[in-house]
């Protein structure tokens, strides 16, 4: 369970961020809104996951999970470019949570 809770608080971890570049410095209510709502959720989601799983292995998925789904929305729904450089990125970002967990950082 608290790998599955994990997965889901990295997915609202991407949520809070396009919130938070949507949201315009706070200048805009329900991005705001939003950016908060997902903040305290995405924490709370790793705060349980946190209470089973080593931090190590949990913490580098959760960003892992953020980051990666984060520059994939960006690059599809906000018009940022896609390039050779960014993709071989995310996949480096994937490949380094795998081998952190591989390695022993996520056992539970």
């Amino acid at each position: 369970m608290a790998w599955v809770v994990l997965v889901v608080s990295g997915l609202l971890e991407a949520g809070w961020a396009l919130c938070l570049k949507e949201s315009h410095g706070f200048t805009r209510l329900w991005p705001s809104v939003g950016f908060g709502v997902l903040l305290a959720a995405s924490m709370a989601g790793l705060a349980f996951a946190l209470r089973t799983l080593p931090v190590g292995g949990a913490y580098s998925v959760w960003v892992g999970i953020g980051a990666v789904t984060t520059a994939v929305l960006a690059m599809t729904f906000l018009d940022e470019p896609v390039t050779l450089v960014k993709v071989v990125s995310i996949g480096l970002i994937v490949a380094g949570v795998v081998g952190l967990n591989a390695s022993g950082g996520a056992h539970a």
